[in-house]
């Protein structure tokens, strides 16, 4: 750790010795989570420490894309989301990979089957499009099926505006260049519309929305050779109130991306070329709510489909199709007795050499019991029915004991979960290293930790978790197998939210995982991130934000990637009665040279400058 690590890091340990219970009276409504649950919970009643971002930070984080957002949170590390804008992402969570962090949108499933992660593309959505994200970490697999293993990103877009018309423009444009071609040359243009309303029991929100970025190479190179990306997307959301005991909602969206891609030669070395990779996502949904005395039956249905083409000198075409039914009813016995009831049916297929499909059948059960006097328990269970792997039975225990103080409360918690999650499709018939013969993995995850809130202005939480996986699926020796040893993960995450002085804002974060050195590939030992916010004036707000990622592990060619930091600063002013907010960032302010993915190019000291307009 170099002397800037140091230094940013005794900043935020400084500040957190100077916080008192009698700063700022407490203002803020009682924060509600979701995620772990289904139902509206008081964050002293989650039996987790849920991440939730809100639309206030989303506010206070413009221009920036949603993978550097969520990248700055605990337990989790996201490689690419530094570098070129084409470039795959990564998703690591607690040593996880892609394919065990699930993602919802509005509550929809929206991993893509086809890829060999089968993660979802978050380049595929604007943050300017969002409401609120929470982040639920470890297994959620009772409630939300096979994927969520390490951790459930349930995204929340924004809903319509109450007036009966509202149109909101956003658009930005900056530099895209390297810590060694500091050219300032505007080569990154991010724009949105969106037009909703309210027409009496008829709500409605279209936007569109584009990027272009052009100036950054993919792969390292003398030349640097510029490789673009372009993206553009449609959404359409209707709802229609029938009554205060129905409503009905229909979505739609399309989003085609096309990114210059560096690829390999045919000596299979990472070289400058003109390869590209195209995108095209469609999806279809609609969602339901019948509400009655204690209860509601939700239901939740989407098709989605994808197609993906590379063009290189090993060019492939990959077709897949999405089908998700998940219905469910939620019934509240009294105020401490919540129940879930569903069956969740899903259908994936993928065009390879063949068409192949994979269907599950899961009926599933969450109970949820808020005492009194204290304590809370969230447990549930599910039969994973896999029409090639059969049926695998899979629970949850997350008991946590609440202290109550006037001031705040003092939160015990803890979990025992299991997971099941099968190979993908491409994992058993896909085009490189395909095996029809692999078993499916399986997860056990214990955590335990502590969380003590003060008022509003301070909250500060600790845990310690331990993962076991049976069965992982690795690529050895041009091909997919399972391990045949257990694998173990374990670490410590550390998070503060504070308030010290009127107007001053703090967020840091730590996070230490410990994972078998040939498994943990770019994985951190230690990562840390320490944000500085402070309100100028009631229209003015400024942040400072620092990042250290510890040296990773790659493989036996590439043995380390280097330690990093990045420092980070940002600005927003708010005019015209709030209508128009103008807002500028100065990322890796140090200018600082890493590698996030070996070979390829990261970004460098770069400047963004943009608006968003309110009619």
């Amino acid at each position: 750790m170099n002397f800037k690590s140091y230094l940013l890091i005794a900043l935020c340990l400084s500040a957190q010795s100077q916080i008192t219970a009698q700063n700022v009276p407490e203002e803020s409504l009682e924060e509600v989570v979701v995620t772990d649950s289904r139902f509206k919970l008081k964050r002293e009643n989650s039996g987790k420490t849920v991440i939730k971002i809100s639309q206030q930070e989303i506010e206070n984080n413009q221009g920036r894309t949603i993978s550097e957002l969520i990248n700055t949170k605990s337990g989790i590390e996201i490689n690419g989301s530094r570098s070129n804008a084409g470039q795959n992402l990564g998703v690591y969570v607690r040593g996880g990979r892609n394919r065990q962090v699930l993602v919802l949108i509005d509550g929809i499933q929206v991993n893509d089957p086809s890829q060999i992660s089968g993660g979802y593309d978050f380049r595929l959505l604007n943050l300017n499009q969002i409401e609120s994200i929470e982040i639920i970490k470890g297994a959620s697999s009772t409630l939300y099926g096979s994927g969520a293993a390490t951790a459930v990103v349930n995204i929340f877009t924004k809903a319509a505006n109450a007036k009966k018309i509202s149109a909101v423009f956003s658009s930005s444009l900056g530099t895209n260049q390297t810590e060694s071609d500091q050219n300032y040359n505007i080569a990154d243009f991010v724009n949105s519309v969106a037009v909703s309303g309210t027409l009496n029991k008829f709500t409605y929100r279209a936007a569109f929305n584009n990027q272009f970025s052009d100036g950054l190479s993919a792969a390292i190179s003398d030349t640097n050779e510029k490789d673009a990306f372009s993206k553009y997307g449609i959404d359409l959301y209707l709802v229609y109130k029938f009554s205060s005991a129905f409503s009905l909602n229909f979505y739609g969206n399309h989003t085609d991306s096309k990114s210059d891609i560096d690829g390999f030669d045919l000596n299979f070395n990472l070289v400058d070329t003109a390869d590209e990779f195209n995108s095209s996502q469609s999806r279809v949904g609609l969602s339901s709510q019948f509400k009655y005395n204690k209860g509601s039956l939700n239901l939740n249905a989407a098709f989605s489909e994808y197609d993906r083409a590379f063009v290189s000198n090993f060019p492939s075409l990959y077709t897949s199709k999405n089908l998700m039914f998940d219905v469910y009813n939620k019934y509240v016995f009294d105020d401490t007795f919540y129940t879930i009831i569903g069956l969740n049916v899903i259908e994936n297929d993928a065009t390879f050499a063949n068409d192949e499909t994979f269907s599950v059948t899961d009926p599933y059960a969450n109970f949820v019991y808020v005492s009194d006097f204290g304590f809370h328990m969230n447990a549930g269970l599910r039969l994973n029915n896999h029409n090639a792997y059969g049926s695998h039975f899979i629970y949850n225990l997350n008991p946590s004991f609440t202290l109550k103080s006037n001031a705040g409360y003092t939160k015990f918690f803890g979990s025992y979960s299991t997971s099941f999650i099968t190979p993908s499709l491409s994992h058993l018939y896909g085009d490189f290293g395909a095996n029809p013969n692999l078993q499916p993995e399986e997860n056990l995850t214990i955590e335990a930790g502590i969380e003590f809130k003060l008022n509003s202005n301070f909250r500060v939480s600790g845990l310690f978790f331990t993962r076991e996986e049976k069965n992982t699926v690795l690529w050895i020796n041009g091909g997919y197998l399972n391990a045949a040893d257990e694998l173990n993960a374990k670490g410590v995450e550390l998070e503060l939210n504070a308030t010290p002085i009127e107007k001053l804002s703090i967020e840091a974060n730590y996070t230490f995982v410990e994972y078998k050195e040939a498994l943990a590939r770019r994985i951190p030992r230690h990562k840390a991130n320490v944000q500085f916010g402070y309100e100028v004036s009631n229209t003015t707000f400024t942040s400072l934000s620092y990042q250290y990622t510890h040296e990773r592990f790659e493989n036996s060619f590439v043995p380390l990637l280097e330690s990093f930091s990045v420092l980070n600063f940002y600005i927003s002013h708010t005019a015209l009665k709030s209508k128009v907010t103008f807002f500028g960032g100065l990322d890796n302010i140090l200018n600082e040279s890493y590698e996030d993915v070996p070979g390829y190019s990261t970004k460098g000291r770069n400047v963004r400058l943009g608006f968003n307009l309110t009619l």
